[in-house]
């Protein structure tokens, strides 16, 4: 049983050697326990500080992609590395390493396929009161949208199985936690929530400037992702929406024609008739969209067979630095 911590870094030379050091090199039950760390363009020392503090892998990018990116280069790179479990953890040290023990039990257990770490936000001391409220909010939302009981959606203290690790494919530039949460729902993956303990604050958040921009970007994603994956609930409610509105200024219409007054009202019949055209036309793209959608289902099982065939190849050498990997 082989767990790979990774941890997306981008200039995190200050607070790394921190992370680095509270994460466990043994844990009960697990065999082998190996730190990746996915570099994302950083321009400051954070390779060499990676290296001089033992981390078995590293994966560089040139340049900066985003966290979303990060993480799928580094879920590939565990993949091909032969994890069993991967744990996802920020650079920041902002989740306590000593949980990941408790974070990976369920999977341990064979009664999970993802676990997330609650951070429990209304006891986070240097959580704001708005930001409380904001992350509860928001985690109802994202249970409500995916279907996956969880009370901290946009944790990034997170593990994987290698079955869910190679199901999951992040679309998303800017975070992976809501697109991942979705897709989990969608897959009818078997998600826990563990309590987990949170370190005080060393800098802020460089995902987002303000809680407005992160909002208007989740909420962004929450609807592109959804909508990609039930086209045709969505568009069957436009569509219903547009022909129920439609049908209004036709019966008003009608209701003054049986009066001998129809002359006067026809604009009811044409504005009423764009509408029940344009539901139709929504209905139809629907269909379309579906058939798209389940046609996407049919890559991602594809794309999971891929995985698994370049898993039995073993890593290449532009995948991993450091250590040398298993061949």
């Amino acid at each position: 049983m082989k767990v790979i911590i990774q941890i997306p870094c981008f200039n995190e030379e200050k607070a790394l050697p921190q992370t680095l050091a509270e994460l466990p090199r043994s844990i009960d039950g697990v065999d082998e326990v190996e730190i990746l760390i996915i570099d994302d363009g950083s321009v400051d020392n954070t390779v060499q500080v990676a290296r001089d503090h033992g981390v078995d892998h590293i994966v560089r990018h040139a340049g900066n992609r985003g966290l979303a990116s990060a993480f799928r280069s580094g879920l590939d790179a565990c993949l091909q590395l032969g994890a069993d479990i991967i744990v996802n953890t920020d650079a920041d040290n902002q989740y306590s390493g000593a949980d990941i023990p408790r974070l990976i039990q369920p999977i341990l257990e064979g009664s999970a396929d993802l676990v997330i770490g609650d951070r429990q936000t209304d006891t986070v001391p240097h959580f704001s009161f708005v930001k409380k409220k904001l992350q509860k909010l928001g985690s109802w939302v994202v249970r409500h949208f995916s279907q996956v009981d969880v009370p901290d959606a946009v944790s990034g203290f997170r593990a994987l199985s290698r079955s869910a690790a190679r199901q999951i494919n992040i679309l998303s530039s800017f975070s992976y936690t809501i697109e991942m949460l979705l897709q989990a729902g969608k897959k009818r993956m078997t998600v826990r929530s563990v309590p987990i303990r949170v370190n005080p604050m060393t800098r802020r958040s460089r995902l987002y400037s303000r809680a407005f921009e992160f909002i208007q970007r989740s909420v962004a994603i929450l609807l592109r992702i959804y909508a990609m994956y039930h086209p045709l609930k969505i568009l069957l409610m436009v569509g219903s929406a547009l022909m129920a509105v439609g049908a209004w200024p036709i019966l008003r219409f009608l209701y003054y024609a049986a009066r001998g007054a129809g002359d006067g009202h026809i604009q009811s019949l044409v504005i009423g008739g764009v509408l029940l055209i344009m539901g139709f036309m929504a209905f139809l793209i629907g269909l379309l969209a579906d058939l798209i959608a389940f046609n996407r289902q049919l890559m991602e099982m594809t794309l999971e067979k891929v995985r698994r065939l370049e898993e039995d190849l073993g890593p290449n050498e532009s995948v991993s630095e450091g250590r040398e990997p298993p061949q």
